[in-house]
Formats: structure tokens, sequence, C-alpha cells
């Protein structure tokens, strides 16, 4: 993993529970990467994640991710996407406050930081640990489907708007402190839907990496 990346391109976090990682997650992420202008887009599992529950452990969550990034590896494959394990190494709950901290630390305080969550996330950040601190360490890039919207009221409407940018480059201009929503179509894919397909014995093929559906099958994961 890279510890100090170009500073004028800056640092993408994609967290999230990846059970397991899919289609949807690696085309997001591989566009917010090209649109933000990313150095590296690292996509990290929640290990413990205070508001859901995973369905397997974090360390076949991982393995998955891993199985899926390792055809980036290549000179002609996509670059840039990479599985950080920091989660896994840490105890207690999986707060995205102290992983942007770490983060930060290590990237220093000029290089931009960037966490990406989807607008279902941004509508609840009041609902997260020391939310109000996320936009003191990194960027919020919110990723939401064509007509969404914001609450009517309240204080996440009353943050967004506080620290509301309307461009990628007005990101570029610091290394936190704004949130940027942006209109993106997603693939129609989501891990409950894989999950409940192989619980009813249906294929998954092209909405999983082959690598990632040999290892669900060797480890009989979602089976049951």
């Amino acid at each position: 993993m890279s510890q100090h990346p170009d500073r004028t391109n800056g640092v993408g976090i994609f967290g999230g529970t990846f059970d397991p990682v899919h289609i949807g997650h690696l085309r997001t992420s591989v566009e917010l990467r090209k649109v933000l202008g990313l150095a590296e887009m690292r996509l990290i599992p929640s290990a413990n994640p205070p508001h859901r529950e995973a369905i397997t452990s974090a360390e076949h969550r991982l393995a998955m991710l891993q199985l899926a990034l390792s055809s980036n590896s290549g000179a002609t494959a996509e670059p840039g996407l990479v599985a950080d394990d920091r989660e896994l190494r840490r105890k207690g709950p999986s707060y995205t406050v102290d992983t942007l901290a770490e983060i930060r630390a290590e990237i220093g305080t000029d290089t931009p930081l960037y966490l990406c969550i989807g607008m279902d996330a941004l509508i609840h950040l009041n609902q997260w640990h020391r939310w109000e601190e996320l936009a003191d360490l990194a960027h919020i890039v919110t990723v939401a489907r064509p007509g969404w919207h914001l609450p009517k009221s309240g204080e996440v409407l009353e943050f967004v708007r506080a620290h509301r940018a309307t461009s990628a480059d007005q990101l570029q201009e610091a290394p936190a402190g704004k949130i940027l929503i942006m209109a993106m179509t997603l693939l129609p894919v989501s891990a409950t839907g894989i999950r409940q397909a192989l619980q009813r014995g249906e294929s998954i093929r092209y909405l999983v990496p082959d690598q990632v559906i040999d290892y669900i099958r060797q480890h009989q994961l979602y089976s049951d």
C-alpha cells in the first residue's frame, strides 16, 4: 500500500461490509477515482460495523475483496484500487472517524482525503460516531442516484449547507472540509440480492468477480 501518494491527487476512502464485494462496488470505485482524479482509492471492509451486522466474518470479507482486486495488479489492469485491512487490525467498533484520523496521520495534513459514501449514508450521517468531525479530516463525496434529494430540515441538512461544494474541482483547493453530491447511474446490484440468489441456488455469474464466486463456493458462504 502506498503510504505517500501524489499530494496533488489525494486519496479516496470507500468503506462497507462488502458482504460480498460485487461489480457495483468495483465499478463505482473506478468511476469515482477517475472523476476525482485520485492517486488511489482504498476499499476498507468494516470489521465491526456499528450500525449493521455482517453475515460473514471480516476475514472472509477481506479475502474476497483482495481476490476481487487481485487482477488489478497487472500493468494493463485497472490501477489504483487498494484493499485496506486497517479496521481488522483495530479492536472495537469500526468507526469511520477513527479510520480517517489514521489515514490523515499517514498522508499528512496537505493531501486531500475523500470519504466516499452513498446518499442513504449521508441522510443518516448524524447517527455516526463523532460525525461532525468527519469534515475536519476529509471531504465527503456522496454518490446519489439521479433524482436524489436531501432531507427538508434537520442537522444533516444544515451540515451539508455549511460545507457544500458544487464541483469536484473545488475539493482540490483544500485537503478537507467540503461535501460534494454527485449524481451517478449506479448498477442495480446489491449484496443482499446476491446472498438471496445464492440461497435460492441461482447463478451470480457476472455480478461478482469469478475469483470471489470460487471463494464463496470453497468456503460454502451464504448457502444456509
